[in-house]
């Protein structure tokens, strides 16, 4: 690795190989050939003197291909795709003359890209379907234990631990509900030329528009898409890019949603991300277990966040057929959303196959509260027994605040249950009321809940992945 020049972090410590390949030179030009070849090839069957000895040619090409010379090239022309035609065409001086006939720059530019970004929304699919199966894993796991739920971080009604899992799931049903829409939405945008009125193809074709719109369709079906945009001006419209963007951004929201609870709940000391044997929490505090993985993940999740910004300000800021204000900043706009997302899905994972549950810590926290929350059952105990349920009320209120305050002023155990057992007004020993406090009977419907969202929603979307797809962990770079 050099050591003289910047080098993305994205690159070098977080996104997987897959797509740091996906968006590397060789994908990106290589696919531009295969856009060559699949033109030269509907050109040639519709009519245009083309030979099958171009195409071959070309396709025996498709990955050789001279950087250095495209490079001097482009230095000299300022054009890259003009640059990349010579580059293919010294080693196919056959098929030269025909290399992009008809064609405007964004034949291989645009169509590339949205290759690239289904490509890239496909893998990230299959890495968000494993996070949701090793979260299920862990809801079904967790789904009857007991744990405070929090308003406001402040102490609520319980609810369950595989409960709260499922919360974070949903999210993610979400996303891949809005991911599989974008998957199966993008179309390429085609040859539609300088303008989008594929003028150049009717002096090709001489004024035959049904072969124009055959050789589109056999241009798609060669990439592998069901079809073309409609219509465009030369570029297809950057509101596709505004929506990938936004769908990868929804991921990084639902993962930095998960990693936030997960820090605050480390913080609680009731659950951990993994942390391995030689892993340093702190150069200065030893005994630190900080969540970094979590925290990363909030980390990169942030920059997504914005990032998307880069294609909505870019979609309104385009002007008429074509603009050239868009190209820059989508080589970095859109690359780096696909790897920072690749990079926080890898982390998920990771995070998700290793959670540690703390339940001794849960329950502790829960009986600080519980007997506040058991406060209306006593009531109801003590009213069965020939109580006033108003001056009830009234005592609980007394007894609450004086517990609370002992509590919070003087740092004692909660004595709630103690006061009350030795108000005569109840009439309950304090083994009565104790029966009120089993967690078990303030969680509600949380573990059935967690059971009909698994079966009816997470479980039927993961039952086409066998055990290889859902792999069973991530290994993270750094």
């Amino acid at each position: 690795m050099p050591t003289n020049t910047y080098e993305s972090p994205l690159s070098s410590r977080y996104a997987s190989d897959e797509m740091l390949y996906l968006f590397s030179a060789d994908k990106k030009f290589s696919t531009w050939r295969k856009l060559w070849v699949a033109l030269a090839r509907a050109e040639k069957e519709l009519g245009l003197n083309i030979t099958d000895a171009q195409i071959s040619e070309m396709e025996a090409h498709l990955y050789d291909i001279d950087y250095a010379y495209a490079a001097r090239m482009e230095k000299e022309l300022r054009h890259d795709v003009m640059a990349h035609v010579h580059a293919f065409g010294k080693v196919c001086p056959l098929s030269f003359p025909i290399i992009h006939l008809g064609a405007t720059s964004c034949y291989v530019g645009d169509n590339t890209d949205v290759i690239l970004m289904r490509e890239g929304l496909q893998l990230i699919r299959t890495k968000l379907l494993r996070v949701i199966a090793r979260l299920s894993d862990f809801a079904d796991k967790y789904k009857a234990l007991p744990t405070l739920g929090f308003t406001h971080f402040q102490p609520a009604q319980l609810t369950t631990v595989g409960k709260r899992a499922a919360l974070w799931l949903n999210e993610l049903i979400m996303d891949l509900d809005e991911l599989e829409f974008r998957i199966t939405s993008l179309k390429l945008l085609g040859s539609k030329g300088t303008t989008g009125t594929q003028a150049s193809f009717m002096e090709l074709f001489d004024g035959d528009h049904e072969k124009i719109k055959k050789m589109e369709a056999r241009i798609a079906r060669e990439m592998g898409f069901d079809g073309v945009v409609p219509v465009s001006g030369q570029t297809y419209s950057r509101k596709m890019d505004a929506g990938v963007l936004n769908t990868l951004s929804g991921i990084a929201q639902s993962a930095a949603k998960f990693a936030t609870d997960m820090r605050l709940l480390s913080h609680l000391k009731e659950l951990e991300e993994p942390f391995e044997g030689k892993q340093i929490g702190s150069s200065a505090m030893p005994y630190k277990r900080n969540p970094m993985r979590c925290e990363r993940i909030c980390s990169l999740a942030r920059y997504v966040i914005t990032d998307a910004q880069n294609a909505a300000l870019t979609t309104y800021n385009q002007w008429f057929e074509r603009t050239l204000d868009d190209s820059a900043n989508k080589r970095i706009s859109v690359p780096e959303a696909f790897l920072a997302v690749d990079a926080i899905l890898n982390i998920y994972l990771n995070v998700a196959a290793g959670i540690k549950v703390y339940p001794k810590v849960i329950d502790r926290h829960i009986q600080d509260e519980l007997p506040f929350m058991a406060t209306e059952n006593i009531m109801m105990k003590a009213v069965k027994k020939g109580g006033n349920r108003q001056e009830l009320h009234e005592a609980i209120r007394v007894h609450s605040v004086a517990a609370g305050n002992a509590v919070k002023e003087l740092g004692l155990p909660n004595d709630l249950i103690a006061r009350i057992a030795g108000d005569p007004l109840f009439g309950l020993t304090e083994s009565e009321i104790r029966s009120e406090l089993d967690p078990a009977g303030y969680i509600g419907r949380a573990p059935e809940q967690v059971d009909e969202f698994l079966r009816d929603v997470v479980r039927p979307r993961l039952s086409a992945l066998d055990s290889a797809e859902l792999g069973t962990g991530a290994e993270l770079k750094v």
